[in-house]
């Protein structure tokens, strides 16, 4: 029975293809502003508030709450296999060539399954709801095979359109659609949407820990009654560079080392414990050492905010160590001896149960000291700053300990969520740098929009009789250069590009670029088996060629001074100095 018009059109409204449409509107719009009100106005225009909510967490959290523990638990070789077959194709021979070609693999599939004849007569594209569509995601996380996953994922493409393929992907990964749209415009788009105060939506986001919950109560105009549940993560502070903020003061400021670990907020009360990453994603169960610590503490019900170390030797060992701990659900005996792991805490969220959110620093830093005097926890120590020399002192003692660089933290300073300011400063110091080619130049978003300004960039292999290549991938850049370089960069590229594929640039060795970044972690699933962590562009530099590019054999040189050099051990087992 052929659809209404009316009932098309009320079909539309809330269908999971409205939602793709408005997210590529926002993606091809310049401004935030004007991003945010085209959101505002589509989360207006949903009639239900479990729309709402739905449209509020694929916009920001993925296909579920940041507080559901639930995930589709879909590889990225599985979508990219299940599509190769939708599509006819040769998986190795075409359609890892295409994902190379556009750098993203949901725009691979997007593009195959628009200009493919067999993709297009597979699919009937139907005006699946978001409730349908989340009904879909559920099924892949209760589904355990590949083989299943491939089958579900298989009967949802047959029934959409390349656009809703493409964001359905995107959005059953849990990350960032990629459409410079962020959690803090989508905090702005629900004020706008029901008219609340920005800070009252920011804070029921932070105690609630879930984008899609904050949405309900904000359509329901019951922002006040968000309250905080122990074993529900709140949403991290962020800090912002030094050098990125204008500090007319630095002595106002107390300083504590940046260790160099992995971010954790820690919830307990009496034997029962649970860890939760910057992501809002449970991992209790990956570090039992931790958990077993807390549970003989017998601990107040307390929030703590901190950060997980590979903690041997009375010194904190490098991030790779605890590289080999990230995402093992359940490390064996031999693991936990290698690489043991400690939670050192400086901050305190919530205790007996006080939310302690919106006080100052120094009297959340007081209450913390006075829990782990009485129970027992390791904790950072906090230095105030005498004279602007003593940041620098205090700097090379953490380098010196193989820390990151210092926190500059203001004692008046409440727990903000979602907004990089002052409150928090990050010193750091670059952890290398590496001359690169550009390999593929993407067409940015936004602000962005119209030019290429997302790069991947490479390192010599030529010499490597590892490679048949001369370079191969080492990370990607998304900034570091001025607008003025970013035009005579695309200016460069022209006579460069070898091939085009979608948005994106394939293009001929010749552009060499310095490249800053924090680290160099191990990744199996690179041709490098190495990736640069948090890379920017230091310098173009228009005087070298690829010829004097950095090589494999240096990234891997890097990775292992940092990994054996020597550090200073931290004094004391129990407060960190």
């Amino acid at each position: 029975m052929k659809m209404t018009d009316a009932a098309f059109q009320s079909s539309y409204g809330v269908s999971f293809r409205r939602f793709c449409e408005v997210m590529q509107r926002i993606a091809e719009t310049r401004g935030n502003n004007r991003k945010i009100s085209l959101f505002a106005d589509y989360l207006r225009s949903l009639p239900d508030e479990a729309d709402v909510a739905l449209a509020v967490q694929f916009a920001g959290e993925g296909a579920f709450s940041s507080v559901s523990g639930k995930r589709a638990s879909v590889g990225h070789r599985t979508v990219a296999v299940c599509a190769a077959g939708f599509c006819d194709i040769d998986y190795e021979l075409v359609f890892r060539a295409c994902r190379t070609a556009t750098g993203s693999a949901s725009e691979a599939i997007e593009k195959l399954m628009e200009n493919l004849p067999a993709a297009i007569a597979k699919r009937k594209p139907a005006l699946l709801s978001l409730t349908e569509t989340e009904a879909l995601f559920q099924r892949l996380e209760k589904e355990r095979s590949r083989e299943g996953k491939q089958a579900l994922l298989t009967e949802a493409w047959t029934q959409m359109t390349p656009a809703e393929i493409k964001f359905f992907i995107r959005v059953m990964g849990q990350g960032s659609l990629r459409i410079g749209f962020e959690s803090r415009s989508i905090t702005a788009a629900l004020a706008a949407a029901f008219d609340h105060d920005p800070e009252d939506v920011r804070y029921a986001r932070m105690i609630t820990g879930s984008l899609g919950r904050t949405a309900v109560l904000c359509r329901r105009n019951e922002l006040s009654s968000a309250r905080f549940r122990l074993f529900q993560p709140i949403a991290f502070m962020l800090a912002s560079p030094v050098e990125s903020r204008a500090v007319e003061d630095l002595t106002a400021y107390l300083a504590e080392e940046k260790f160099d670990g992995m971010r954790c907020q820690l919830h307990a009360e009496g034997g029962k414990v649970a860890l939760f990453s910057r992501d809002l994603n449970e991992i209790t169960e990956s570090f039992p050492e931790v958990v077993a610590d807390f549970s003989a503490k017998m601990m107040p019900a307390a929030v703590l905010d901190g950060e997980l170390c590979v903690f041997r030797d009375d010194t904190i060992q490098p991030f790779q160590e605890l590289q080999k701990r990230m995402g093992v659900k359940k490390p064996g005996a031999g693991v936990l001896k290698k690489h043991p792991v400690v939670f050192i805490a400086y901050d305190l969220l919530f205790v007996e149960g006080q939310p302690l959110f919106g006080e100052p620093l120094k009297q959340r830093r007081e209450q913390l000291e006075t829990l782990c005097e009485a129970h027992g926890i390791r904790r950072s120590i906090q230095f105030e700053i005498g004279e602007e020399g003593d940041v620098e002192r205090f700097f090379d003692r953490a380098l010196a300990h193989g820390n990151e660089g210092l926190m500059l933290k203001h004692p008046e300073s409440t727990y903000e969520y979602g907004q990089r300011r002052k409150s928090w400063l990050k010193v750091k110091k670059p952890g290398g740098t590496l001359d690169t080619v550009i390999m593929y130049a993407h067409a940015g978003s936004g602000k962005r929009g119209g030019t290429y300004s997302d790069f991947t960039l490479g390192v010599s292999v030529r010499d490597d009789e590892r490679y048949e290549e001369e370079f191969i991938p080492i990370g990607k850049a998304y900034g570091g250069y001025t607008d003025e370089e970013l035009k005579k960069l695309n200016q460069a590229m022209k006579p460069l590009i070898a091939d085009r594929f979608g948005p994106t640039y394939s293009l001929k060795p010749g552009i060499v670029v310095e490249l800053e970044f924090d680290g160099i972690q191990v990744n199996r699933r690179t041709k490098a088996g190495y990736t640069l962590r948090f890379p920017r562009f230091r310098a173009i530099r228009w005087d070298l060629s690829p010829a004097d590019a950095g090589t494999l054999r240096d990234v891997e040189r890097l990775a292992e001074e940092k990994l054996t050099a020597d550090r200073t051990p931290q004094k004391g087992h129990r407060s960190f100095r």
